[in-house]
C-alpha cells in the first residue's frame, strides 16, 4: 500500500458541505479515483456525494469509496451510492466501498446493497482485483 500511496496523485481538495458535517478528498491511484469521505451522509450532504462519484470524462470510471470515517449514512446515501455503481458499470467501471463498518455497514446490509456493490475489507483490497 506504501507503494500505492506514493504513486497517489491529488485529484481534488477537500470539500466540505454547508453544514461541515461530511468531506470529501478525492486522490488517484493506479488510475482508480480513489474518494475518501469523513462524517455523515445523508440529504444536506448528498450532493457532495453525488458530485465525487459522478460520472466524468476527465475522472477515471473505476471508484473506491472510503467509508472508513463515515459515521452515520441514511437512505439518501444508499440511494446516490446505487445510481453511482449503476452510471460507473454503464462506463465499463466499477464501484467499491472500502472498510464500511458499524451502523454505515449495518444499513448497507439490511437495504441489500452489500450484495450489489463490492465491499471490501479495506482501501488496498479495494484496490486489488
Amino acid at each position: 500500500m506504501a507503494e500505492a500511496q506514493a504513486q497517489a496523485q491529488t485529484a481534488g481538495t477537500e470539500q466540505a458541505g454547508q453544514d461541515g458535517r461530511l468531506s470529501v478528498v478525492t486522490t488517484t491511484i493506479e488510475g482508480i479515483r480513489v474518494v475518501t469521505l469523513s462524517g455523515e451522509i445523508d440529504y444536506h450532504t448528498g450532493d457532495l456525494l453525488r458530485q465525487a462519484l459522478d460520472v466524468r470524462a476527465d475522472a477515471p470510471s473505476r471508484v473506491v469509496a472510503d467509508m472508513q470515517q463515515v459515521t452515520f449514512m441514511d437512505s439518501s446515501g444508499i440511494n446516490i451510492l446505487i445510481t453511482a455503481h449503476s452510471a460507473l458499470a454503464g462506463a465499463d467501471g466499477w464501484l467499491r466501498l472500502a472498510a464500511p463498518h458499524g451502523a454505515v455497514m449495518r444499513t448497507l446490509q439490511i437495504v441489500g446493497v452489500d450484495t450489489v456493490i463490492d465491499c471490501r475489507e479495506n482501501v488496498q483490497h479495494a484496490l486489488g482485483d
